[in-house]
């Protein structure tokens, strides 16, 4: 693994250069939401480096999106590649026109990891539209079914459609949670809950929202209270999907809320809801954009669950640093070609590259590598509640690998005074600091994280 470095920090962040380079930017391209310019050729491993000057530690790692480190040697290698250049240069329509390599890529690749159960994948541009593509695929099969197998479109249907009319523009819905984030597309946009700034001036679909359970912390000290939210909230789940003003074709839910604050929920309620829509033939999405790929100490989150069937789809991107669904149904493919398509169907080239970091991070063991530092920076950051409990209030994450997360009075002033120490951190939720180091944070960095939070919550 990378050496350990000490993070340096030597002007206000951002630091003079940083803030004149945004504000150049900005006369071109939005620069309002800029924490600092980056000097990418000189960030490596856990460390990212400023336009400053300034190293710090990264255990924000691009909004949950780097998995194995800045400048990684394997993925520098495979950008150098001819399947790269290929995929570079030549940009195949791959729904068209795929290179003679595609097939390869994806079995050595991406499928190498798909979630138990599935064994086809589609490729997309963004965790978003991943997310959109699964619930065409879901509004398909159920239309599919209405039908009857075999039964070709109606004229009336044909025409409708083009009108947005009925029947050929149906009413159907898909089911999310209050707090959910699953991206920011016209569709997706319908299924995030959690910030207004995300959905304010949109129209939306007229779409359910059930409670995501909202459990007291330590779990195990509110065992029963916790029980009975989570079954609470499986009542409604089901009560929405059988009273709903038009059919309910999907559910989908993160296996832990990232963007709504970390909100955890226990396997059983996960199984719960698999049976749910199974029952109701509702088709049951994971969105696994930002928890998998290693995150939570399994290469997908809902391993956690030990479901007893799994999931009809599973979405994905940020680490994988591309998108696309998983699937195993074969009546998941669309009845026809074309009605699920786009030019490209995602990013050959980056399709490529998560191939090598598919690689990277089954030779290395990573993902238990990370898990077992997760545990022990749990335990360290236990302590802290217990020295600082007014700073770290509702530690969750246990087991989860490096994905912890703990709620704070003012989370904004503990990510400046964290970042002046020279590390980089985020936020979620109102009032939480969450932790999305990559999968090669070791234990040799967790006395500089813990040892920022203290400075900053001593000098509080």
């Amino acid at each position: 693994m990378p050496g350990v470095v000490l993070p340096e920090v030597t002007t206000q962040v951002p630091g003079p250069i940083s803030k004149a380079s945004a504000k150049k930017l900005h006369e071109v391209f939005d620069a309002r939401a800029v924490h600092f310019v980056v000097d990418y050729d000189k960030s490596e491993g856990n460390y990212i480096v400023d336009v400053d000057g300034n190293r710090y530690l990264d255990v924000y790692s691009q909004i949950a999106s780097i998995p194995v480190g800045y400048n990684n040697a394997a993925m520098t290698a495979a950008a150098r590649s001819p399947d790269v250049i290929s995929a570079l240069v030549n940009r195949p329509a791959v729904g068209n026109f795929p290179s003679k390599r595609w097939n390869d890529i994806l079995r050595n690749g991406l499928l190498r990891v798909a979630p138990k159960g599935t064994n086809k994948i589609f490729t997309a541009q963004s965790g978003s539209e991943a997310n959109e593509l699964a619930f065409k695929a879901s509004m398909m099969l159920w239309r599919r079914r209405e039908r009857g197998e075999g039964v070709a479109w109606t004229k009336e249907e044909i025409e409708s459609c083009l009108e947005n009319a009925k029947p050929g523009s149906p009413d159907l819905a898909v089911l999310s949670f209050g707090n959910s984030f699953h991206g920011r597309g016209f569709g997706s946009l319908s299924c995030t809950r959690s910030k207004a700034v995300h959905k304010l001036d949109f129209p939306a679909f007229n779409w359910p929202k059930a409670d995501f359970p909202a459990l007291k912390y330590p779990l195990e000290k509110h065992a029963e209270e916790n029980s009975a939210e989570e079954k609470r909230c499986l009542e409604q789940v089901e009560q929405l999907i059988t009273s709903w003003h038009c059919p309910v074709t999907a559910l989908i839910i993160e296996p832990i809320q990232a963007e709504g604050g970390d909100n955890h929920a226990s396997p059983a309620f996960f199984q719960g809801l698999r049976d749910i829509t199974a029952k109701h033939n509702v088709v049951f999405i994971v969105d696994e954009v930002q928890t998998g790929f290693g995150a939570t100490g399994k290469f997908w989150a809902h391993e956690h669950w030990n479901l007893t069937s799994a999931p009809d789809i599973v979405t994905f991107s940020k680490r994988a640093q591309c998108a696309g669904y998983f699937f195993g149904n074969d009546k998941l493919v669309p009845d026809t070609a074309y009605r699920q398509f786009n030019t490209w169907i995602g990013d050959p080239a980056r399709v490529v590259m998560s191939k090598a970091i598919v690689e990277e991070i089954l030779d290395k063991n990573l993902v238990e590598y990370s898990a077992n530092v997760g545990d022990k920076l749990y335990q360290e950051l236990e302590t802290l509640a217990r020295d600082y409990p007014e700073h770290v209030q509702n530690l969750r994450g246990k087991g989860h690998g490096g994905f912890i997360a703990f709620d704070t009075q003012e989370p904004a002033a503990v990510v400046s005074k964290m970042k002046a120490l020279g590390v980089n951190i985020g936020t979620c939720g109102t009032r939480t600091i969450r932790l999305r180091p990559m999968l090669i944070f070791g234990e040799e960095h967790i006395p500089i994280l813990i040892g920022a939070f203290r400075k900053t919550f001593g000098s509080s």
